[in-house]
């Protein structure tokens, strides 16, 4: 398998327009300038951390949507669809769909009835303090290390695309994330997803179809065939590991990224459900991820359609693809798919326009990642640990204060981002050490009410350090990558699933071991936080084709067509 050198560390150069570097600064200086009008909104700490609860579900759920589609979100999967063919989609389907619905049908009323402010707060109601601390302090983590992909991105495509020196650009993206999001918080970010959202589709929507006008979409699937019969198929490869590029089994597919990765991605990474939890009612908050389920994919196609359309003209040596994508010890560097593919077909000004939605991306990315790390460390750390007498004013300011100082530390994070093979495999790795043992606790606290404050800590922590320790013994070298999977062979993304599902299944069952010991909570402290113990209400007054329910189905429904059809 092919090594992914980082590249930031090429000379790749794209010639910028007067036009181009026009709407590039116009953008910067318009996303600025709103963080400074929006602060006159931000009154209060819930203004601040929480948009006020005054969104709509439609803007609500583009903000939602907007915060997973960031840089590492399509230049890395489209990286990825080079690397994977079709095998990549199960990123938007698989490992995405059913943890978008769920999050909205059933989830969704825990965190949202009760006005808690992070998901470190339900566990404080469910649990205890010591759970939800030890819930926030890992989140604070993982919100510095995937910041600091954000900033790896930015500064990989400010080298290679206008030239700036690396370590400068790092420095810049985080001063202009901290200037803006530091003045209104989530108003300011969920404002900057908006714009970002529109950006991207208008940055990236006519990549693959200017590609299938150059390469007809036949040609592009008769050049994935070439290249292996594992390229083109989603399920029908995965019954022997050796048949597919990403060398995964149905089981691990399943099991490792759906069950268990994107669970606990979609349903407990509060940078995403911070935007739901802005909604201005239940409903519109049950129907903010349901919303962003149609919007991911189509996402995914475009996406996937930029990789496989960039990986088949790369096998054509006439086409000049292999050169640019290929640096000089000869890997591919699948990263550059999309920059690539934009200096490929984009003329003056459109040129600008990518950029724009790149860097858009980058920001709105950052800003997401600020204001979920400054709401969970200033609710669930400083107001719980340190000043628990805290007032609204002073936990505004304290989010402030948590906004630069959290970007000084994904400075830090971008350069151990700028170590790792891919984004993508560095983003599930941490998915697998922070996300999957904190799913495992809180899936088991809303549905099995004798899980026990002590069974849910200890659970969550155990299994977290042993992820992190597999984990780091495959980086040191000690094991290969497939030491932790049942297929010889596999590469560091497979790994990733199964260490996932490793630390998924160690924290559950180490929770109701525990819990077997401990005391549970009664029944009364736990009403509306365990699904037996809490009122469903109805959706009165609605007819069929507006409820949660109805649209949740037409989801699934297209899903299932879906995998069906790239079977």
């Amino acid at each position: 398998m092919e090594g992914t050198a980082p590249l930031a560390q090429t000379s790749t150069m794209i010639d910028l327009s007067l036009i181009d570097w026009l709407i590039l600064l116009i953008f910067i200086g318009f996303i600025v300038g709103m963080g400074f009008y929006l602060k006159k909104f931000t009154r209060n700490d819930e203004d601040f951390f929480l948009a006020g609860r005054r969104n709509s579900m439609w803007v609500a759920g583009i903000a939602f949507m907007s915060a997973n589609m960031g840089a590492m979100e399509v230049i890395g999967y489209a990286g990825n669809a080079m690397k994977y063919g079709i095998h990549c989609a199960h990123f938007y389907l698989i490992g995405a769909i059913p943890a978008m619905v769920f999050l909205g049908v059933f989830m969704m009323p825990f965190y949202y009835s009760g006005r808690i402010k992070s998901i470190p707060g339900y566990l404080k109601e469910r649990f205890d303090e010591k759970t939800r601390v030890l819930n926030a302090f890992i989140f604070s983590i993982m919100m510095v290390l995937v910041s600091g992909i954000s900033l790896y991105l930015l500064a990989m495509i400010m080298e290679a695309m206008l030239g700036w020196p690396w370590h400068v650009s790092v420095w810049v993206a985080a001063a202009l994330v901290a200037l803006y999001v530091s003045m209104a918080g989530l108003i300011s970010a969920i404002f900057t997803e908006v714009v970002q959202f529109f950006l991207i589709w208008a940055g990236i929507l006519i990549l693959p179809v200017l590609g299938f006008i150059e390469i007809s979409p036949a040609e592009v699937w008769q050049g994935l065939e070439n290249i292996s019969w594992g390229h083109v198929h989603l399920w029908a490869s995965t019954g022997d590991p050796g048949l597919n590029p990403m060398q995964m089994t149905w089981m691990g597919m399943i099991f490792g990224m759906g069950m268990t990765i994107a669970f606990g991605y979609w349903t407990t990474d509060f940078l995403i459900i911070q935007r739901a939890f802005s909604a201005r009612d239940l409903r519109s908050a049950r129907m903010t991820p349901i919303i962003g389920t149609y919007f991911k994919m189509l996402l995914g196609l475009v996406v996937v359609s930029i990789g496989i359309i960039t990986l088949v003209l790369m096998q054509d040596e006439g086409t000049g693809m292999r050169a640019l994508l290929t640096n000089a010890a000869g890997e591919i560097q699948y990263d550059k798919a999309l920059p690539i593919m934009m200096s490929r077909y984009f003329p003056a000004g459109m040129i600008g326009l990518g950029i724009t939605a790149i860097v858009a991306m980058l920001m709105a990315g950052q800003a997401g990642n600020m204001s979920a790390f400054t709401a969970v460390w200033t609710y669930d750390i400083y107001h719980a640990v340190f000043k628990k007498d805290a007032t609204p004013p002073q936990l505004l300011r304290m989010g402030r204060k948590a906004t630069i100082a959290g970007l000084g530390l994904a400075v830090a994070g971008a350069y151990i981002a700028r170590s790792m093979p891919t984004v993508i495999d560095y983003l599930q790795a941490i998915a697998s050490m922070v996300l999957a043992p904190g799913v495992a606790i809180i899936l088991l606290g809303m549905f099995w009410k004798r899980l026990t404050p002590d069974g849910a800590f200890w659970g969550m922590l155990i299994g977290c350090l042993a992820s992190f320790g597999m984990f780091m013994m495959q980086q040191l070298n000690i094991v290969e990558p497939a030491f932790f999977t049942p297929v010889d062979g596999a590469g560091f993304m497979a790994a990733n699933f199964w260490r996932g599902l490793w630390a998924w299944m160690i924290a559950g069952g180490l929770g109701i071991l525990i819990s077997f010991f401990t005391t549970p909570r009664s029944d009364e402290e736990l009403r509306g936080l365990v699904w037996s113990l809490t009122e469903r209400k109805r959706e009165e007054g609605l007819v069929w084709y507006r409820t949660v329910g109805f649209w949740a189905t037409v989801t699934m429904v297209l899903f299932f067509i879906i995998n069906i059809l790239l079977w």
